[in-house]
């Protein structure tokens, strides 16, 4: 009896949220409230698009910015994949905006790197225009997605902007060992990086990996790792643990049971959003 209630709830907890998509205006609970723009163009590229909530009961006070950032291997995927996530975040973070952006695919005849770091700061650069004022930003991303933030936040923000990063499965360092038994390797190598942008110095691969460019000025972050996940080994959440370690950076860190993509399955979904808000509670205390 009450596996079937509870079936009954999940199930009428996703026809609110499919609802709250269709709306122009979500209402998430009985004062909690947003504005919703789609498709937002934030450059001249037809993958520069996202969307955009701000919470409807406006005051003069600066809010924060979730941006969410999805994965799919830097060549594939879609914003519409966190919709659901997005809003699930979004009744946990009434007085936060919520940006959720697709950024310019990788693929065989256009590389990923710098371009899609180049999108976060575009967006950023968007919002600060749309809103008056230079938001502070929270970076979450899952894979991929996960693997965006990190980088932008570690080696792209030089105006720190970004307050933390919510790093979900995502890729560190894509030079060990264990990352190369990733089945798309061989096109990470290839097409990833723009051969043009990385000096004689730097390889490709280390241009890629966040862990290269963390330094004792780098954001607070919340890392989320499968402990069965056969795309990302346990190796990168340990690699990534001791470089914050040593640059003393404030993290946080953990494990789910399930796969790469079972993070925002119950109840590690619920798990990993109440992480984050004591995560973000801890960091405006520092």
């Amino acid at each position: 009896m009450k596996k079937h209630i509870r079936v009954i709830l999940i199930c009428l907890s996703l026809l609110f949220l499919w609802t709250a998509c269709k709306e122009k205006k979500i209402k998430l609970g009985k004062d909690i409230h947003f504005d919703k723009e789609e498709n937002i163009h934030y450059g001249n590229n037809p993958e520069q698009v996202m969307d955009l909530y701000i919470p409807s009961t406006r005051t003069n006070k600066e809010k924060d910015v979730f941006i969410i950032i999805h994965g799919g291997g830097w060549r594939t995927g879609d914003k519409s994949q966190l919709t659901f996530f997005t809003l699930s975040m979004m009744q946990k973070f009434p007085d936060h905006i919520f940006v959720n952006m697709n950024y310019r695919l990788t693929s065989e005849t256009h590389y990923g790197l710098p371009n899609q770091i180049n999108d976060i700061k575009y967006v950023s650069a968007f919002l600060e225009k749309k809103l008056g004022y230079s938001p502070k930003l929270i970076l979450f991303g899952n894979s991929a997605g996960a693997h965006l933030s990190m980088l932008y936040a570690y080696k792209l923000d030089t105006d720190k902007k970004v307050k933390a990063v919510i790093n979900i499965v995502g890729p560190a360092d894509l030079s060990d060992r264990g990352f190369k038994n990733y089945q798309e390797y061989s096109f990470v190598e290839r097409r990833l990086v723009d051969p043009r942008v990385v000096d004689s110095e730097t390889s490709r691969i280390d241009f890629a990996s966040p862990v290269k460019w963390i330094n004792e000025n780098s954001p607070p972050t919340l890392s989320y790792y499968g402990n069965s996940d056969r795309v990302i080994p346990s190796s990168q959440e340990k690699i990534l643990d001791s470089v914050l370690n040593k640059k003393h950076i404030f993290h946080e860190s953990y494990s789910f049971n399930g796969g790469h993509l079972d993070w925002d399955k119950h109840p590690n979904d619920q798990f990993l959003i109440n992480k984050i808000e004591t995560f973000l509670k801890k960091t405006d205390k520092k």
